[in-house]
């Protein structure tokens, strides 16, 4: 039995080499694998003294010769394929264990264009490839955690069984599409124009296996997407439980909302809705204000911070029964004492940013890709169209509904008062609906607040539902042939209206 090794990542690699050769094993391996395995004593044999021929380019020519690649493609059951084998002096290769340059480490690092290049790699992903095709007779593996399985079945057998040959294979194939859609990724990234892509692609890494998905009798996992790690699903999770699929949903909302703030802000979530939000002076100001929002809701919900989480917030976030607690930091004291609460998961989001440039949905048969929804607060960019102008103390209030509001489910009304969310009418049918749950939310807080929709009123019903109970500004698209009657109708309630020009649907 003969094996190539050629590894980025030599985790492992000496145990692994190791145990092959005391297995009768001969190992052949590239340059840097090569002197690892030698260095420890073992015996191994160059790739160029396989090949006849040197390393070339800087290392970019080094497997890419027919004694490596008819030693792995040729098909044991086939006379002729020996045959052609022996002619021209090659021997066949049994088991090939690669993993590739680490591409998407080096784009995270900021290096520059030419090592990012260089980091593509070419020979790696082309073996796995050959020996994941021949998997009749050949082994690949791709990483560490597969290599005490495969050693423990040579040790066994002599052989890797036919069935682990062929879950190596596909798992292989699924290695190098995430690798490659990384590059392309980034490639695409480099030449970003107005279409969308031809053909689209996306994957990577299991980031960790759920329980279960959305129910019970459903399977789940959680995967990394190609860039630098951001975003929710590169949270690092400090006590709790494992997060279920809903959990990582609801997660995501609660950090996506308080990302949009500057000032201290905390969101609680319930269904990916916020049920509660506000901004504070403080993290602590700020969460009170948001679970006052809908203190009913509020309990197992999902809260987020956007500032470090401190003991006096952790003591009130303890007083309620809360799934997931989601902060970029926290103090010492203030985790020491939501380790009391040990069902309570708390997550560490050091980078509420994502590299991925789509947001990507499936549907039967199918994908939906669009690029990722943004919000502008640019009031230079919205036009008044009541005949009252907004007070400056509404508009404050106006830019923060008109934020929370596209993090709802459409249809959607918001309306805050004092910067924070007191009533939310979310995934009503009609947007009337949507105001009057919105009111009823609010109950006897929506006098002198302001709302938003995620998009225009069609007919004047829903504007003036929010206008009689006691909301005094709105913030919406506008564009709705209706507009002027809409408007008309506020002017006549002494409310203020405000277009953004934008519609911020939430499906």
């Amino acid at each position: 039995m003969r094996a190539l090794l050629g590894v980025s990542d030599k985790t492992g690699l000496v145990d692994l080499a190791r145990g092959l050769h005391e297995a009768g094993v001969e190992l052949i391996a590239t340059g840097g694998t090569a002197r690892a395995i030698s260095d420890a004593g073992i015996p191994v044999r160059q790739v160029s003294d396989v090949t006849g021929a040197p390393e070339m380019l800087d290392g970019r020519v080094k497997t890419l010769h027919p004694a490596i690649h008819a030693g792995i493609l040729a098909r044991r059951d086939l006379p002729e394929h020996l045959r052609a084998l022996t002619e021209h002096g090659y021997q066949p290769i049994d088991l090939v264990v690669v993993n590739l340059y680490p591409f998407a480490a080096t784009v995270a690092s900021g290096a520059d264009r030419d090592t990012v290049v260089e980091n593509i790699d070419i020979g790696g992903p082309t073996m796995i490839r050959a020996a994941a095709k021949n998997s009749d007779s050949v082994a690949v593996v791709v990483s560490p955690s597969q290599y005490e399985e495969v050693l423990g079945e040579i040790r066994e057998a002599g052989v890797v069984s036919a069935a682990t040959r062929r879950r190596l294979a596909a798992e292989a194939f699924a290695h190098v599409a995430a690798y490659d859609t990384a590059v392309a990724d980034w490639l695409a990234g480099e030449t970003a124009g107005e279409s969308m892509r031809r053909e689209f692609t996306t994957g990577g890494p299991l980031l960790a296996e759920l329980r279960y998905g959305e129910n019970p009798h459903q399977r789940g996992a959680l995967y990394g997407v190609p860039g630098a790690p951001g975003g929710v699903a590169h949270a690092r999770q400090i006590q709790g439980p494992a997060l279920s699929f809903t959990n990582w949903l609801d997660a995501d909302a609660a950090a996506n909302l308080v990302a949009e703030f500057a000032e201290p802000a905390a969101a609680v979530i319930k269904h990916t809705n916020p049920c509660g939000f506000a901004t504070g002076d403080t993290p602590l100001d700020a969460y009170r204000r948001a679970y006052a929002c809908d203190p009913r809701s509020a309990y197992g919900g999902i809260v987020a911070l956007n500032r470090t989480l401190d003991l006096g917030t952790a003591q009130e976030l303890a007083k309620t029964f809360l799934e997931i607690v989601i902060c970029p930091s926290i103090d010492e004291d203030a985790a020491a004492r939501l380790a009391r609460r040990e069902r309570l998961r708390v997550l560490v989001l050091h980078r509420p940013d994502c590299a991925a440039a789509y947001d990507v949905r499936s549907l039967s048969g199918g994908l939906l890709v669009q690029s990722r929804d943004r919000v502008s607060v640019d009031r230079a960019s919205m036009k008044v169209a009541s005949q009252r102008e907004p007070t400056e103390a509404e508009w404050v209030d106006l830019l923060v509904a008109w934020r929370v509001c596209r993090h709802v489910k459409s249809n959607a009304v918001v309306i805050v008062g004092d910067r924070m969310a007191v009533g939310v009418g979310a995934g009503q049918m009609s947007r009337v609906e949507a105001s009057e749950l919105a009111v009823a939310r609010a109950g006897d807080r929506v006098v002198g607040t302001v709302a938003a929709s995620d998009a225009f009123f069609p007919v004047p019903d829903g504007l003036e539902t929010l206008g009689r109970a006691g909301v005094r500004a709105v913030i919406h698209p506008g564009g709705s042939k209706n507009d002027s009657e809409v408007t008309a109708a506020a002017d006549a309630l002494g409310m203020a209206v405000v277009y953004t020009g934008e519609r911020h649907f939430r499906h």
